[in-house]
This record gives structure tokens, sequence and C-alpha cells, in this order.
């Protein structure tokens, strides 16, 4: 895979996320971003503010996450917390898939769900946490996030049982098609993982290790 290290730091969503996060974990994660030329930084939404003021000037994008990490608010607090993290300086936001109503077979209402997110003014990536999924769930949600109108399927929170697998990637992207990007997230701390990821078709790389992402690539080079 011919990837330079400026193709592969656009790629990625340098992610800090923990409940613990201060606003000195912000800073670092933006000025790293700034340093290494990631495409974005993903954060709570009570961070967005800081972390857009904090990039101000540069083309680094602020992720918001919405709903996370379990997905089961109602849909219009979704659009709300949507909406705050837009008005807050978000370019794209995270939705986490609403499990419990897919499981139920609410297909309606799930994509509903997306749709209604995927109205704003941001691009969406809707995480169906795969780890909890069978497999003719996880078909039935790249369709349902398809139809709604997403941008991207995200493979996990980082937060479930296991992140991402070549597997999801390969069963979302025979699922999608080319029609939308897919966002692998969930244990990726090397460059071999995020190649084998990339090469199963995943154009976005969730990360918080991103720097030793980068530093493998650049070991190999």
């Amino acid at each position: 895979m011919d990837l330079t290290l400026e193709e592969l730091a656009r790629m990625i969503d340098h992610t800090q996320l923990h409940a613990q996060a201060a606003r000195d974990d912000i800073e670092k994660l933006t000025d790293e971003a700034r340093e290494h030329g990631f495409g974005s930084v993903c954060v709570n939404p009570f961070w967005v503010s800081t972390a857009s003021e904090m990039l101000s000037g540069t083309d680094v994008r602020v992720v918001s996450v919405v709903g996370f990490p379990l997905g089961q608010n109602r849909t219009e607090c979704k659009v709300m917390e949507g909406r705050i993290a837009i008005e807050d300086g978000a370019s794209e936001l995270d939705m986490v898939m609403n499990l419990g109503a897919l499981k139920s077979q609410r297909f309606e209402y799930v994509e509903n769900d997306i749709r209604q997110m995927a109205r704003l003014d941001a691009k969406v990536k809707v995480i169906i946490e795969a780890c909890y999924l069978l497999p003719e769930e996880k078909i039935m949600a790249c369709e349902l996030a398809k139809r709604a109108g997403a941008d991207f399927i995200k493979t996990s929170t980082g937060f479930g049982t296991y992140g991402a697998t070549v597997e999801d990637v390969r069963v979302i992207r025979n699922v999608i098609g080319g029609s939308m990007g897919i966002k692998a997230a969930g244990g990726i701390s090397s460059w071999e993982k995020a190649k084998e990821l990339i090469s199963a078709g995943a154009d976005r790389i969730g990360a918080s290790k991103s720097i030793e992402i980068l530093n493998g690539l650049k070991s190999v080079q």
C-alpha cells in the first residue's frame, strides 16, 4: 500500500473520548493534530467548542460524538445534541445507532433516527457497534444507514467488547459498495492494523494511538 505519511495522517480522526479527559488532554490532542496533520480530532460534546477554538485557523476538522456510547437516546435528543455540536464548531457527527431498537426489529425507527441526523449540516457517521450484532444484524444496520442518507458507517465506539476488525470492514463494504465511507475505530494502535483495515475498505481510521500509527509507517518507508 503506497500511502505517504501525509495521506495517512489525513485519514485519521485523532481521538480523545475518555470520561476523565480534562482541558489539558484536549489541548494535547489539538496540538498533536496540528503538528502531525491529522484530518480531524474526535471529542465528546462538552469539548467541541474548546477544540474548535484551539484549532481555529487550521484545516483540522472537529468531530463530535452523539448519543455516545449507548445510542439509546430519543431521536429528538440526538438531533439537539447534533445541532449544538455544529453550533460549537463540529463539522462531523459520529452518532451511535440505537441497537436496542435494531434488535427489536424497529427498523423504521432506526432509519428515521439516522435520517433526522443526516439532515443536519454536517457529515454523519453511524456507529453500529459491530461487536454486539449478529451477522444479519450488521447487514441490516448498514442497509438502514445507507437508506437514511448517512455519509459513513463506523465500526465501533471503542467501548464495546471488541473494536475494528478486518472481517467487519469487509462486510460493511460489501453492503454499502462505494456509496459511503467506512470509519474503522476501536483498538487500532499500529500501522500494521491500520494497513489491514484500509486494505479491507476503510476510508477513515479513528484512533487515540495515532502518532504510533504514523511512526509505524515511517519505520518501514
